[in-house]
């Protein structure tokens, strides 16, 4: 049975006449990687901190396994660990020492402190520089010394704010490898830009734009539902014939289709193109089609992002 760990109701929060978040309700499973998705602007941040108890919301509230969050209560405080975007270190700590000085902000005695630390480096292929300033890591090892650093207390639920920004692609597999690790054993919420990496890691994603929630489901089902769809393309073996007749019998089933005359391919975008493929192909034959190759290009998370928060840039 799923238990629900996080839970957000009616979470506004206005700064003036703006509304930064507004009427945000979603709820994040015991366990889960919960990826949250938005472009810049969309009140993802606003919502972290509320979620964190570093800003009062304005109206709303964020309940943690049943419970109002209330920052005044250490015990509330200690469940939520979060990894910033900006790195944040002290530079004249070595590694060992941030984290033990983190540990103990959290009421952690010191061998606990200690024990732990060492674990966090060891995982995240930092043992050696234990005894090494943070000023002389490189970026990629400052970022998983941060990642450590929102670990170290043990917390049940893990915020991890764009985890793999900046980082070199082996650093990036192993941030991202460590994320999948930690599924199950705690909670996990990601904010990131990547839409290939929230494919990846998250076992469901919300899209808020707007401060608002656009959609909430695992990354197969948005993919099978929103954006421009997969891209299928059929290597006729009968020669060439009128498109128009291929569009107009698959007409509900595909928004866009073209031939590429020179190569004899049909090209065509549907919704769920594996599930609708042998649909497809029969209606080909009955209108004098001759199917033969078929490939498939997946439609991407990003196809549904950028189909429910347009191409504007945001800054």
């Amino acid at each position: 049975m799923t238990e629900i760990i996080l839970e957000t109701r009616n979470l506004t929060r206005k700064f003036g006449h703006v509304s930064a978040v507004n009427d945000l309700t979603f709820q994040v499973n015991k366990g889960e990687v919960f990826g949250f998705l938005g472009p810049n602007g969309a009140g993802k941040t606003t919502s972290i901190n509320m979620i964190c108890g570093l800003l009062e919301p304005t109206s709303g509230s964020v309940i943690l396994k049943g419970k109002t969050l209330d920052t005044r209560n250490p015990n509330i405080r200690r469940m939520i660990g979060m990894c910033p975007q900006n790195i944040v270190l002290w530079e004249r700590l070595t590694c060992m020492e941030q984290l033990e000085f983190m540990a103990q902000m959290y009421g952690i005695s010191g061998q606990l402190a200690r024990e732990s630390s060492m674990r966090l480096l060891e995982d995240l292929g930092l043992e050696e520089k234990r005894d090494s300033l943070a000023s002389t890591l490189s970026g990629g090892m400052q970022r998983r010394l941060n990642l450590a650093m929102a670990l170290v207390h043990d917390p049940e639920i893990v915020i991890l704010d764009e985890p793999e920004a900046g980082l070199d692609p082996q650093s990036r597999v192993k941030v991202r490898e460590y994320i999948q690790s930690l599924a199950r054993r705690k909670t996990v919420i990601v904010t990131t830009h990547n839409m290939d990496e929230a494919d990846r890691v998250a076992d469901r994603v919300a899209i808020i734009d707007h401060g608002e929630l656009l959609v909430l489901d695992t990354p197969e089902k948005l993919k099978q539902s929103l954006g421009e769809g997969d891209l299928i393309e059929i290597h006729l073996t009968n020669g060439l014939r009128d498109v128009t007749l291929a569009a107009g019998a698959l007409d509900g089933i595909s928004h866009d289709v073209s031939l590429e005359p020179d190569a004899g391919i049909l090209k065509l975008r549907a919704l769920n193109a594996v599930g609708n493929l042998t649909e497809i192909l029969e209606i080909l034959k009955n209108t004098g089609f001759k199917p033969g190759e078929v490939t498939i290009h997946a439609n991407t998370l990003e196809d549904v992002f950028i189909q429910l928060t347009g191409r504007r840039l945001r800054e």
